[in-house]
């Protein structure tokens, strides 16, 4: 088995391979790791793993607890994430790429990187300034009939589309145009979808392209039915993706 060892970053949302991460780092724990990951050379990639948080917080408090006002807030590398930080983390995450990793003068980063390969957590280690993870890449096959089903999605994630432009009283962007390849279409849809994370979370762990395509086209039925249901539901940018707050 091949194993690889990555900084750990845990977000209260899914990363996909494919997507964008922008990120505003201010913890001292992610900045550590910044300053960590400035120092591998241009040439070669500076990588990070993302999981999502099952139970925890990822800001660590910067504050005395309540109802104890005289309670030391939590710090260190795992602060927040409890005694066992593996329980704290959904067990399959993402490889993010750091395309820019900038200092501003205050300390605090601005960074942006990339979703690339689905990673499986073995281990989280905490004895350093950041958390660091033993990790093992989880392959993504096909599965039966991944080209009809991703056809399929793009026609209902399309209709989902316009049933939330509406929702929102917005005009829908027609110009962008859609891939057409079942992995690719498969993560896409399931980052653009209004979804929890736990559902989110599913996605990225389906055994395959063709059983997270069948998952999206029962979740953009439903939802699209819903939205039919009740025109004024809010629903985020579909186009814009927040920056996760760290």
């Amino acid at each position: 088995m091949t194993t690889v060892r990555l900084p750990l970053f845990p977000l209260n949302s899914v990363l996909f391979p494919g997507l964008v991460l922008p990120l505003n780092v201010f913890e001292e724990r992610y900045r550590a790791m910044m300053r960590e990951l400035l120092k591998t050379p241009e040439d070669e990639p500076r990588r990070f793993a993302v999981v999502a948080i099952r139970d925890g917080h990822e800001v660590a408090p910067s504050a005395p607890g309540m109802p104890d006002p005289t309670a030391l807030r939590e710090r260190g590398p795992a602060a927040g994430f409890g005694p066992d930080p593996m329980k704290a983390f959904h067990k399959v995450g993402c490889v993010a790429d750091t395309a820019t990793i900038r200092e501003r003068a205050d300390g605090t980063f601005e960074v942006l990187a990339t979703g690339t390969t689905r990673v499986r957590l073995l281990s989280v280690d905490a004895s350093g300034p950041f958390l660091t993870a033993e990790l093992e890449p989880v392959a993504e096959e096909p599965g039966d009939e991944a080209g009809a089903l991703a056809e399929g999605v793009l026609r209902a994630f399309r209709q989902y589309q316009k049933r939330l432009a509406g929702a929102r009283e917005r005009s829908l962007a027609t110009g962008a145009e859609l891939p057409d390849e079942p992995g690719v279409v498969s993560y896409l849809v399931a980052a653009a979808m209004v979804l929890d994370t736990p559902t989110k979370q599913r996605l990225l762990q389906a055994p395959d392209t063709a059983s997270r395509l069948r998952d999206e086209l029962k979740l953009l039925r439903a939802e699209t039915a819903i939205i039919r249901s009740l025109p004024s539901l809010p629903a985020p940018d579909l186009t814009r993706g927040p920056t996760n707050l760290n």
